[in-house]
């Protein structure tokens, strides 16, 4: 397996250096099929992840090498297409990374179109595979009819048979019986006589045998479906008061569940708000699906999420639990269809914001906490002392760190004309959310990334005295007497 891993590494390398250097990469492909798989398209997104990460200065043009051999890999027709495809979308996807729409316009536009195409191409020919277990399962049908009609034959030759039997046959099984019983006999008194010499059979090398037989192996038979948008309860104004960590374990608990073989979170990851879910995702093994609502198509998740749940139906035998973290009712019917072939389908959503239908035909729910459940007496004991430890647990909202600023009275000069500077407003951001890093959120600066968080709230950032040296994070004029609330 390492070397395989190595292999496929050494293949990846190979063909960005011919990329890069405008070389032939077809024949470099032809070479290597069988390494051309879903485990490629994952090594690619990691080793493009950390080239970014070692080298951010070099990133863009890393980024277009990727774009163009992602194109000829998606024109690329040997092989299995599928992955080839799978391959294009993972490298179009993760150059998102640092090709955003603000930076390079023209750029982001042309791999959402070839991004775009890639999808099309995909769902054309999962719906050819729809069409052929179609017609393989109208031959199957057939073959049940042929095996009934053989069945009905074998009754009758079997009555036949029953027919046939009469008093003289049945006497003479009875005698031969009897002669057998007898034989018994003689051979249990002749095993006592020679029981000194016999010798006794060794049945140590049977037994390790039945026990590995008998004994049970757990297998990964489940997937998860994220609903980032239901999660979060909309792109524009996200919530996250949930642990995506605390979502697994809740569904590890349940019996049925083994091992997780697959975790596929369905969002706009190019939406800089979302930022905040990236660390978690990478740490958990999560993979990031890019959904862009083609033509703005509200449902552009709820879709793609149930092509690769039913995908999945028919090219993984082995995954029997399909998990479905969302609310939306639409699911409903692809929950249905999961009980057609025998799968277990497990819901996860807040209670309060759960489709009654999709509740009912889930064999098993998992229920998060309300969105907003805790008080706003709670909030503020949860904010007193800013405490690293303390805040782990409990800080999910970067807007709750706001409200901590202006309820402490250590930074009550918020609502004068000296504010906060903003480097003491950085460390305190630091000390409430553990790993907080603004470069994650897809900030080069945290000022830009603190403008951003108080959009639409009675904060702002200004110069300090006119000085462009020097900026501070302060209350707006028509905020001083207002009170604040952490929820967006």
């Amino acid at each position: 397996m390492v070397n395989g891993v190595v292999n496929q590494q050494t293949l990846l390398v190979d063909l960005l250096k011919a990329t890069y250097q405008n070389q032939e990469v077809y024949p470099l492909l032809q070479q290597n099929l069988d390494k051309l798989n879903h485990n490629f398209a994952s090594l690619l997104q990691q080793w493009v992840s950390e080239q970014f990460a070692k080298e951010p200065a070099k990133a863009i043009n890393i980024a277009r090498i990727i774009v163009k051999f992602s194109h000829l890999i998606q024109q690329f027709e040997q092989g299995n297409v599928e992955k080839n495809l799978e391959i294009a979308i993972a490298g179009y996807e993760i150059v998102l990374q640092v090709v955003t729409y603000e930076a390079f316009p023209q750029e982001w536009d042309s791999i959402q179109q070839a991004l775009s195409s890639a999808y099309q191409q995909r769902q054309k020919i999962l719906y050819k595979t729809v069409a052929e277990l179609r017609q393989s399962a109208v031959q199957t049908q057939n073959q049940m009819k042929m095996l009934a009609e053989f069945q009905q034959e074998f009754e009758q030759a079997k009555q036949q048979v029953d027919e046939l039997k009469n008093q003289p046959i049945i006497q003479q099984i009875q005698q031969t019986r009897q002669e057998v019983d007898e034989l018994k006999i003689v051979l249990t008194r002749l095993e006592s006589t020679e029981s000194s010499s016999s010798s006794q059979i060794n049945l140590q090398p049977i037994s390790p045998t039945i026990s590995d037989k008998n004994s049970p192996r757990e297998c990964f038979n489940t997937v998860i479906f994220y609903d980032i948008e239901n999660l979060t309860q909309g792109n524009k104004k996200p919530t996250f008061e949930f642990s995506l960590e605390k979502i697994i374990q809740q569904v590890k608990q349940i019996s049925i569940v083994e091992k997780i073989a697959i975790q596929c979170a369905y969002a706009d990851w190019s939406n800089n708000r979302l930022g905040i879910l990236k660390k978690d995702i990478q740490k958990l093994g999560i993979q990031p699906v890019q959904i862009f609502g083609f033509s703005n198509q509200r449902n552009a998740a709820d879709i793609q999420l149930t092509i690769d749940a039913i995908e999945l139906l028919h090219s993984r035998q082995s995954l029997q639990v399909f998990v479905i973290v969302s609310g939306d009712g639409a699911f409903a019917y692809l929950a249905q269809k999961l009980h057609e072939y025998a799968k277990t389908v497990i819901g996860c959503a807040y209670k309060n914001q759960t489709n009654e239908v999709l509740a009912a035909v889930c064999d098993e729910f998992v229920w998060l906490p309300n969105p907003g459940a805790g008080s706003e007496k709670e909030i503020v004991n949860s904010v007193e002392q800013p405490t690293p430890t303390k805040y782990e647990a409990i800080i999910t909202d970067e807007r709750a760190v706001l409200y901590y600023l202006k309820t402490n009275e250590s930074y009550g000069h918020l609502s004068t004309q000296d504010g906060v500077d903003i480097g003491q407003v950085k460390q305190v951001f630091t000390q409430m959310i553990p790993g907080f890093d603004h470069k994650q959120q897809g900030f080069k600066k945290f000022k830009d990334y603190l403008n951003s968080v108080c959009q639409g709230t009675e904060f702002e950032t200004v110069f300090k005295n006119g000085s462009k040296n020097r900026i501070v994070l302060k209350l707006r004029e028509e905020s001083n007497n207002k009170v604040y609330s952490t929820n967006k």
